[in-house]
């Protein structure tokens, strides 16, 4: 009975547990929302990180294309293949479109330095733009210990201007709340065309903070999201300066 009884509980639960040496939740199609404040872990910042790299796949492709071209180059060591721009053509960008209960609304990205701040209104901030895909990624802050003053919040990423699909970055999107385990959303879908992804969404349900998988693909950009999720800000092409890039 006891046995039974345990895999019932384990058909439902809101979400899929990582092993304990990962000590992760993956949010995924069939098990897409946690709660935060069930968790105990509705205070404090709440850190967002997206990382990427290039698949192992397409540099592996482009080795074995020149074994067949040049055969003879089997008999040489193999070279190190630094993390380098040359090699991770990427460039995804981090944001988060927000809405506080008095009715304010914006948005939170590299793009125009719209950095946002963590101790006052919008309560969410970005840590800056990493344009190569290095360990630390890029990050969003959300102060929680302000929840009552937030209504919701989507994370979103997309591509900043001729890098290759979000299937072949590998990029995943990691919540490390103040409590309990990490919740991770992978980017990995098949979508060839799409510039943004709406990724994880936020939101203050009549006092509990809910964090919910998006993962939806866009073939434009912020403006198209912000229709898809009924924002209403106003949007205009932008581009990144030089110190921004």
């Amino acid at each position: 009975m006891g046995f039974l009884d345990g895999l019932w509980r384990g058909r439902e639960s809101e979400f899929d547990s990582g092993s304990a040496a990962t000590n992760s939740i993956q949010l995924t199609k069939r098990h897409s929302q946690v709660s935060l404040t069930k968790q105990g872990a509705a205070t404090g910042n709440l850190r967002v990180n997206l990382s990427w790299r290039m698949r192992t796949s397409d540099i592996m492709g482009t080795q074995r294309e020149s074994l067949l071209r040049h055969p003879f180059k089997a008999l040489k060591p193999p070279e190190v293949v630094g993390h380098s721009q040359s090699m991770v053509n990427v460039d995804l960008d981090l944001g988060c479109l927000y809405e506080l209960q008095d009715g304010t609304r914006g948005v939170v990205q590299p793009l125009g330095g719209l950095l946002g701040d963590v101790n006052g209104p919008p309560y969410v901030k970005l840590s800056g733009d990493d344009r190569f895909g290095s360990a630390s990624g890029e990050t969003i802050y959300v102060n929680l210990d302000h929840r009552d003053a937030i209504k919701r919040m989507l994370v979103f990423a997309y591509i900043y201007d001729q890098t290759p699909a979000f299937d072949r970055t590998h990029a995943i999107v990691t919540l490390y709340p103040s409590n309990g385990p990490r919740i991770e959303i992978g980017l990995d879908e098949r979508h060839p065309q799409a510039r943004s992804c709406a990724v994880v969404m936020i939101e203050n349900v009549k006092g509990e903070i809910f964090v919910r998988r998006e993962v939806k693909f866009v073939y434009g950009f912020q403006g198209e999201l912000d229709r898809l999720y009924g924002w209403g800000l106003q949007w205009g092409r932008g581009h990144k300066s030089k110190a921004e890039r």
